[in-house]
């Protein structure tokens, strides 16, 4: 996990709440499109993030297990 790309995800995320909010307020259609397709931006970067976790933990596990039959 990267610290720092899920930091990145999460300020595209506010990024992206604040200019749909914007868009919604002057009810500029542009400024809610491309805020949401942000926060949609964030959350697959998160999801990615997410899957590297997991695949990290697999892998220790796998170690792990490997270890634990050979002694």
């Amino acid at each position: 996990m990267s610290i720092d790309d899920r930091a990145k995800a999460t300020g595209k995320n506010i990024e992206g709440k604040a200019q749909e909010a914007l868009g919604n307020v002057t009810g500029d259609v542009g400024d809610q499109v491309e805020g949401q397709a942000k926060q949609d931006e964030a959350a697959a970067r998160h999801g990615v993030e997410d899957a590297k976790d997991k695949i990290k933990d697999g892998v220790e596990d796998v170690k792990n297990k490997i270890k634990d039959a050979l002694d």
